[in-house]
C-alpha cells in the first residue's frame, strides 16, 4: 500500500483536518503521482458537509489534481517518470457500455469511479481518496497530459470548471454570430466566459453583484444584466444559449424567457435542492438541458486548445492550513475564481 498524507473530512459537521491513509498498490496500468496542486470545488464542499445525502467518511476531497509522474507500470505507454499529468472528476469506468464506448466514461451505464467516495473498480475494499493529499495512484487510461506552456496551478481548475463549460458550449457549437449569457461569476462562471469569448460569441454575464461587472468584461462578457433588476432582465431577450453555472437554489425562468425561439438553457451547476420552472417551453421549442464534466478524450481536447491558446483559470494559492476558511469563502463566492492548493504546504507538515 502507498502511503499518504491529507485533509479530511471526518464527519459532515466538523472541519477538515489532518489525515493520514493508505492508497491501493500501484498496478502495471498506473502511474503513481506526486500531487503538486488541488483545485477547491463548490462540489468538494457539498461532499464534505453531505448535502448531498450519500457521502462516505472519512473522506479526502478534491478532484482538480495536479501532479508529476513518480513510477509508471510495466505496461503503461506514453508516460515517464516526471512528466505533469492531471487527474479530474472521474478515475475509472465499465469501458464497455455504450456511453464508454463513446468516450462518454462520465455517463456509464454501470457507474463511474470518481475521484474521491467511489469503490475503486481495482479493488472494491477501498474507497478512492481525493486530492487534497501528498500523492494519487491512477489508470494511466484516465490520466491527462498537461500542456508545458501551461502554468500547472492555473490548470488545476481545468479538470472540473473547465471541462464542465467546455463540454456544452462545444455541443452546442458556440461560435461567432450567436448570442450566448452565463448565468453566475465563479469557478465556472469565469471559465464558461473565456471559452465563449475565445470561440467568437457575443457575450452577456447575468450576475447579482454589479460590482462584477468590471471582471465579467475582461473575461470577455459586452453585455451586463444584473440579475435583481426586473426591468433589465425583462429587456434581456433573444439568447441562442444560456449556460447557468449556479449551484445554489435560484430560479431559472427568467432565463427561460430570455432565450429566443429554439435557444437552449443548459444548467451545469450542482444545487443541493430541485430547481422549479413554470414558463412554457412548447410555444418556442426552447430546451431546457444539463451537462456533467466530460470524457476523458474532451478532456485531453480541452487542455491541448488551452495549451494553443494560453487560457488557465484565474486563481488565488492557498496553504492546505487555509482550506476551512477557503470552503467559507467559497460558500459567499469570495474568491476569484477558484482556490487553488500548493501540496508543498501539506508535504512540509510534521
Amino acid at each position: 500500500m502507498i502511503k499518504s498524507q491529507a485533509y479530511a473530512a471526518s464527519a459532515a459537521d466538523l472541519p477538515l483536518a489532518p489525515f493520514e491513509f493508505e492508497r491501493r498498490e500501484a498496478d502495471s496500468r498506473d502511474l503513481v503521482l506526486e500531487l503538486l496542486y488541488c483545485g477547491v470545488c463548490h462540489s468538494d464542499i457539498h461532499y464534505a458537509r453531505n448535502e448531498w445525502g450519500y457521502s462516505r467518511f472519512p473522506i479526502v476531497p478534491g478532484h482538480e489534481m495536479i501532479g508529476r509522474v513518480s513510477n509508471v507500470g510495466s505496461d503503461v505507454s506514453g508516460f515517464k517518470i516526471g512528466d505533469l499529468v492531471g487527474v479530474g472528476c472521474i478515475i475509472d469506468s465499465c469501458r464497455h457500455c455504450e456511453p464508454c464506448q463513446d468516450g462518454e466514461e462520465h455517463y456509464c451505464q454501470k457507474g463511474v469511479t470518481m475521484s474521491y467516495g467511489s469503490k475503486e473498480r481495482k479493488d472494491g475494499s477501498v474507497i478512492s481518496q481525493g486530492g487534497y493529499s501528498t500523492n494519487y495512484v491512477i489508470d494511466a487510461d484516465f490520466a491527462l497530459r498537461i500542456p508545458d506552456s501551461l502554468d500547472p496551478k492555473g490548470v488545476a481548475p481545468l479538470l472540473c470548471a473547465g471541462i464542465t463549460t467546455w463540454s456544452p458550449l462545444r455541443r452546442w457549437n458556440i461560435g461567432p454570430g450567436m448570442k450566448v449569457g452565463v448565468v453566475g461569476l465563479g469557478g465556472l462562471g469565469h471559465m464558461a466566459l473565456k471559452f465563449a469569448h475565445a470561440f467568437g460569441a457575443e457575450l452577456t454575464l447575468f450576475t447579482t453583484s454589479e460590482s462584477k461587472a468590471a471582471d465579467a468584461k475582461k473575461l470577455g462578457a459586452s453585455h451586463i444584466v444584473v440579475s435583481s433588476d426586473r426591468e433589465a432582465m425583462k429587456a434581456a431577450r433573444g439568447f441562442d444559449f444560456i449556460l447557468d453555472t449556479v449551484s445554489a437554489v435560484h430560479d431559472i425562468n427568467p432565463y427561460l424567457s430570455a432565450l429566443k425561439r429554439n435557444g437552449t438553457l443548459c444548467l451545469v451547476g450542482l444545487p443541493d435542492q430541485q430547481l422549479a420552472f413554470k414558463s412554457s417551453l412548447v410555444l418556442s421549442n426552447k430546451v431546457i438541458s444539463g451537462s456533467m464534466i466530460g470524457g476523458i478524450q474532451e478532456t485531453q481536447e480541452m487542455l491541448d486548445y488551452c495549451g494553443k491558446h494560453n487560457i488557465t483559470a484565474d486563481v488565488e494559492l492557498i496553504s492546505i492550513d487555509d482550506i476551512n476558511d477557503a470552503f467559507e469563502r467559497v460558500v459567499k463566492g469570495d474568491v476569484k475564481y477558484r482556490f487553488v492548493i500548493d501540496l508543498a504546504t501539506l508535504k512540509n507538515q510534521k
